[in-house]
């Protein structure tokens, strides 16, 4: 079904308050993220039957709506122009005392860290999806020497990204925490710097890139504090010249003699911990790993997982863990086609799950997931079943010396394939990631299958033939839609 980008976001702003109560508008690969001035005035009922909308969740003043791949883009694009559009016309002032207060009412702590976190990386993602694409294809061409000429080239366009992701994280991390991006890439671009070959930090010669996006992020956010600091004390008549100077020279001598070393045991760390966790508990972790991902995706926290993907992408040239959390992806898949083959008689959900599963089978799970597991209930448990399932496969491998890795973030279902990566060549990789997903498809279907009464009614849309009446008697079963 075609959406209009811009009778969708009129509908969306209008359940949200009006361009007047938004106050941010992001979007990631299938959701449009808003920051609102007063969430109690969204109405959240309305916006989920708003069509188009494939899901919402809410998390204080943070909206999250579900639109899917390529609807998102040019929907953000229509409501930050009404948005902006109100900027300019006066009508979205809101006082800063309530926008605080109910910031500091509607957020954790934790939550906060999580979500300022992802925002940092969200906007890298594209960037990490094509040159991880086109470091896998180089690859292949290095290993079956075909195209020589070319593969230096492309070896390098690949490459100059990855090289200088702590810039880009840097900029990013100063935007969100209020400083001057710019100031937050000058400082940053410390950790990657060829010079710093000649600091010795700890009695320790540092290494260009040491504690990668992780001593980025660290030295960014400290330096937004110290121009923070700096802004509120400088006379105005010498701030553009010392603020800039003290920002850059303060967090840049911390980050030479203290970060770097301090985010390089880290990296290291977690490079050592993913390492033993496979060959040691692979089986386990896979299953625990594929089981919990889905409720990560559902509350929007699985973007917190980009640093350490990012960390081990830099330390090991792929990250062992997307692998096992993207099998989530395949038991939401094989419960959809049994929800699919079970409930003949709800046309209105197959043709949901006709319209979402392509997508589901290249690793965008919301639409399957707020469309028909959640809604549904049992599928969503029984998805999460065939998650661990695939994670348990391949994590049984890593155990016996095979790894399974993604040189990108990102793309997951069979969009990973480009992506992958190992210690026992493409094919053996391929083919181990390939069983994960059969095996992910094979027990969320049959889980579903045994789990969802043939008689079940779907609970987010309704069919257009009734289904049979219920006794009256009977308890419900499943979860509640509106978890």
């Amino acid at each position: 079904m075609h959406t209009d980008p811009a009778s969708t976001a009129t509908a969306v702003l209008t359940h949200l308050g009006g361009p007047a109560n938004v106050t941010s508008v992001t979007h990631c690969m299938t959701r449009l993220r808003l920051t609102l001035a007063d969430p109690d005035a969204a109405d959240g009922t309305g916006l989920r039957a708003v069509p188009g909308v494939l899901g919402v969740v809410a998390d204080g003043a943070a909206w999250q709506i579900v639109l899917g791949p390529g609807v998102v883009e040019t929907v953000t694009e229509q409501v930050r122009a009404r948005v902006e559009a109100g900027i300019r016309t006066g009508r979205s002032s809101v006082g800063a005392e309530l926008k605080e207060d109910l910031r500091r009412r509607n957020s954790t702590p934790v939550r906060t860290a999580l979500r300022r976190i992802a925002n940092v990386f969200v906007p890298l993602i594209p960037a990490l999806i094509g040159c991880g694409i086109l470091a896998g294809l180089g690859g292949v061409l290095q290993n079956t020497g075909w195209l020589p000429g070319l593969t230096p080239a492309l070896t390098t366009v690949a490459s100059a990204f990855m090289a200088l992701l702590a810039v880009f994280v840097g900029y990013n991390t100063a935007q969100e925490f209020g400083g001057t991006p710019v100031l937050g890439a000058a400082v940053a671009a410390v950790v990657v710097y060829p010079g710093v070959a000649k600091v010795t930090a700890f009695g320790t010669q540092l290494t260009p890139g040491q504690g990668g996006v992780l001593g980025a992020l660290a030295a960014a956010f400290l330096a937004t504090r110290v121009e923070r600091f700096c802004r509120g004390r400088v006379p105005e008549t010498l701030d553009v010249l010392l603020t800039p100077t003290v920002t850059v020279l303060v967090p840049g001598l911390i980050t030479l003699y203290g970060l770097m070393y301090a985010a390089g045991t880290v990296a290291t760390a977690i490079g050592a911990a993913a390492n033993w966790l496979l060959t040691t508990t692979g089986a386990l972790a896979g299953l625990l790993l594929g089981g919990l991902f889905l409720p990560l995706v559902m509350l929007g926290l699985h973007q917190a997982l980009i640093p350490i993907h990012a960390t081990l992408i830099q330390q090991q040239g792929y990250t062992v863990l997307l692998p096992l959390l993207s099998m989530a992806g395949a038991g939401q898949v094989g419960a959809a086609l049994a929800v699919y083959v079970r409930l003949r008689h709800d046309r209105s959900l197959r043709t949901t799950i006709r319209s979402a599963l392509p997508a589901g089978l290249l690793g965008v799970g919301e639409p399957l997931i707020y469309g028909v597991s959640l809604p549904l209930g049992r599928p969503f448990l029984t998805a999460c079943a065939g998650g661990a399932a695939g994670g348990a496969f391949i994590g049984a491998f890593a155990m016996l010396g095979t790894k399974v890795g993604a040189t990108a973030i990102g793309p997951s279902g069979w969009a990973l394939f480009p992506l992958l990566s190992g210690n026992r060549g493409l094919a053996a990789t391929a083919a181990i990631y390939a069983g994960g997903l059969l095996t992910g498809y094979t027990v969320g279907f049959l889980a579903t299958w045994l789990a969802l009464p043939r008689s079940a009614p779907h609970q987010g849309v309704p069919p257009e033939e009734p289904p049979p009446q219920p006794d009256p008697g009977q308890q419900p079963t499943g979860l509640s839609g509106n978890l």
